[in-house]
């Protein structure tokens, strides 16, 4: 039986659903893939937010096999050409706005005078945390 996944959030309940269709819990097939339960729980909860690689691994201890074919082309894709509005969005003022202060903007040489005065220096960069050793990486 196909399985058409059309977007992510698609593929929790397919996760789920094959791994109950194999009579495993959670435990049991982290045990397979070589993880821990809280591990494959994460991945089991956000399937979106795995690689390519790790939920291939799961289907492949799960016995899927994935196909992929091209979709139907009755949607078109929105074309480049598609006019602009003509009025601005509601709530702001177009361009042209004659309703501006009546006060000269200030000189360019005292504006960068001010902007260098109140530039932050950078912090020194601060030394990378070294990699989680209890990290799963699989």
């Amino acid at each position: 039986m196909a399985f058409p996944v059309q977007t992510l959030p698609q593929l929790r309940p397919i996760l789920v659903g094959f791994r109950k269709a194999a009579g495993l819990t959670q435990a049991q097939l982290a045990a397979r893939l070589g993880v821990t339960q809280q591990s494959y729980a994460q991945l089991e909860a956000n399937p979106s937010a795995v690689s390519m690689e790790r939920l291939f691994k799961v289907l492949n201890v799960l016995g899927v096999r994935v196909t992929l074919e091209p979709g139907d082309a009755a949607a078109p894709a929105p074309s480049a050409s598609a006019p602009e509005p003509t009025s601005p969005p509601s709530g702001r003022r177009s361009s042209g706005s004659s309703n501006r202060s009546a006060q000269p903007a200030p000189a360019p040489a005292a504006a960068k005078a001010t902007r260098a005065a109140t530039r932050k220096q950078p912090a020194a960069a601060a030394p990378r945390k070294a990699r989680d050793a209890g990290r799963e990486d699989w």
